[in-house]
């Protein structure tokens, strides 16, 4: 299985130990990130729309110090699923999606018309965060995330698709289960538990593979088993929402 995302450092949270965790299950899936640090819609648009070589190409998780075009990337072998979103401060509001939304999956269509595209959902920023407070105006971390539900929500029905992959509703369930953080700077998410939860609920819902008894646990911060357990509780919760 092949995976694309053209997405940005919120993508690459969730593809960090992707690969890892579907080996460990002797499953076959590679993943290809192209990360713009805080990259939107509008500029994915306006990348493809110039042909620009400015994106890194991050694969299996790992960095490469290689850069590439989205025409290229596509191009680049059969992609199997391809993930899309917006930049996670304009994931609130659908107005920033369009036109950009519809250029590029049209785009993906016609290069790729056997992928199935994905709306990756991004997730709210911690609370008490100046981002979240200061330069977004939200009270608390559910306020913005009801906004973004609502927008992925739209946003999937833009490129005609009912797969989303609910990474904010995973986050936001982690922490009403007793998970004390899952951000590691108040907005990308921990290089634990935030990560690790992540890869699991990508890897569910792109090989509909059982998850709970996924023996990875090679994460660059450390995990507690208990934390371990719930991960994966909520994780199951969040994947029988697409059921």
């Amino acid at each position: 299985m092949n995976v694309l995302s053209i997405g940005n450092s919120f993508s690459e949270d969730a593809q960090r130990y992707l690969h890892r965790i579907a080996r460990s299950e002797n499953c076959s899936l590679d993943t290809v990130n192209l990360y713009i640090g805080g990259c939107s819609l509008k500029q994915h648009y306006n990348n493809l729309a110039e042909n620009n070589r400015n994106y890194e190409i991050q694969c299996n998780g790992e960095k490469t110090g290689f850069f590439t075009t989205i025409s290229e990337a596509l191009k680049s072998r059969e992609w199997d699923y391809i993930t899309l979103q917006q930049v996670s401060h304009e994931a609130v509001n659908i107005d920033t999606y369009e036109p950009y939304l519809s250029g590029v999956s049209e785009y993906i269509k016609n290069v790729c018309p056997n992928t199935k595209l994905i709306l990756h959902q991004t997730w709210a920023y911690e609370d008490g965060s100046d981002r979240l407070i200061m330069e977004l105006g939200y009270k608390n971390h559910k306020e913005m995330l009801n906004d973004i539900i609502i927008s992925s929500d739209n946003a999937s029905r833009i490129i005609g698709s009912k797969d989303i992959i609910r990474s904010g509703e995973l986050l936001d369930l982690l922490l009403r289960e007793g998970i004390k953080r899952v951000h590691r700077d108040t907005f990308h998410a921990s290089f634990g538990i935030g990560r690790y939860a992540l890869g699991l609920l990508w890897y569910g819902y792109l090989t509909g593979n059982d998850t709970s008894n996924v023996s990875f646990i090679d994460t660059d911060e450390k995990i507690e088993v208990e934390d371990i357990q719930t991960a994966k509780k909520c994780v199951k919760k969040i994947l029988e929402i697409n059921l």
